[in-house]
């Protein structure tokens, strides 16, 4: 069974800087897209960032230009650094991973514990 461990989640004032890591351990045949999803308190889930195992990247509008999702794939790992944060960011955030046991099967989505953000004003 695959599992994700996150941290470097914590509270930072406006303007400040935080990095998110998450690593994969486990059984492990195929990672495929790994990303990172927030829910803020009163909203909905939403993707923050997402990057494919090709290397090809997307952000949600609201944090580009501020963030750079990255991902190490011999450590089976995927970094979330986040630049200028803003009261707004504050949310737990998840990082997902899609994974496969072996060539066709289908992918299944994976989920970390989440890590609380916090950016005060």
């Amino acid at each position: 069974q695959l599992q994700l461990v996150e941290s470097g989640g914590g509270l930072v004032q406006a303007g400040g800087s935080l990095r998110l890591s998450c690593a994969a351990s486990g059984r492990i045949f195929s990672i495929n897209a790994m990303g990172w999803y927030r829910v803020a308190p009163g909203k909905q889930r939403e993707l923050v960032a997402a990057v494919r195992s090709g290397g090809s990247t997307n952000y949600a509008g609201s944090v580009k230009g501020r963030f750079t999702i990255s991902r190490d794939n011999a450590k089976n790992a995927v970094y979330l650094q986040m630049n200028s944060l803003k009261p707004e960011d504050t949310a737990v955030y998840y990082c997902n991973v899609e994974h496969r046991y072996g060539i066709g099967s289908g992918y299944t989505n994976y989920w970390g514990q989440g890590t609380q953000v916090t950016v005060s004003s």
